[in-house]
């Protein structure tokens, strides 16, 4: 199986459309062997104590980790990003990760330098994969994509616009 590191904002992002049906969240576990570093973990559980999307999200990802690895990881204190990413991005790096799911939109570029031969991947990227590996519909992903838009707040987000264009 394809290996992929993911970081909490993208696992938000997925479980945001867990309802639906096929899930993008239930996909990524079933089509990736998924790692996390403890960080994203702890991460989880402090977003998972919100009364909210994000924290309802949260919770659905949590539940769903008995799918994954969790492992431990170090972090690289000059990194410039938040503990999370860091010690993803050093997780990835250190098991060679096929795949990076990240949805920090504003620090993509430093986190793609970052990884040394781990693809980086977003939740509208992802999307795009399962609509390309038949595992889901261009207007299924269009319409999962719009949700997690409105939770997300990405409406505006120029990153979220051309991926859109993806599925049309």
């Amino acid at each position: 199986m394809t290996t992929l590191v993911a970081d909490t904002s993208g696992l938000v992002s997925l479980g945001i459309a867990s309802d639906n049906d096929p899930s993008p969240l239930a996909l990524c576990f079933d089509v990736y062997d998924v790692f996390l570093p403890e960080t994203i973990v702890e991460e989880l559980r402090e977003t998972a104590a919100y009364d909210d999307a994000h924290g309802d999200s949260a919770s659905l990802v949590l539940e769903r980790l008995g799918n994954s690895t969790v492992q431990s990881g170090t972090l690289d204190t000059k990194f410039p990003l938040d503990d999370g990413e860091n010690a993803a991005v050093t997780l990835a790096n250190e098991i060679e990760a096929s795949l990076f799911l990240c949805d920090e939109f504003n620090r993509l570029g430093l986190i793609h330098a970052s990884l040394a031969t781990t693809r980086l991947v977003t939740t509208p990227t992802l999307l795009a994969v399962f609509v390309r590996s038949g595992r889901l519909e261009s207007p299924d992903a269009l319409e999962l994509l719009e949700g997690i838009s409105a939770v997300r707040s990405w409406e505006s987000n120029s990153y979220v616009q051309r991926a859109r264009s993806l599925f049309v």
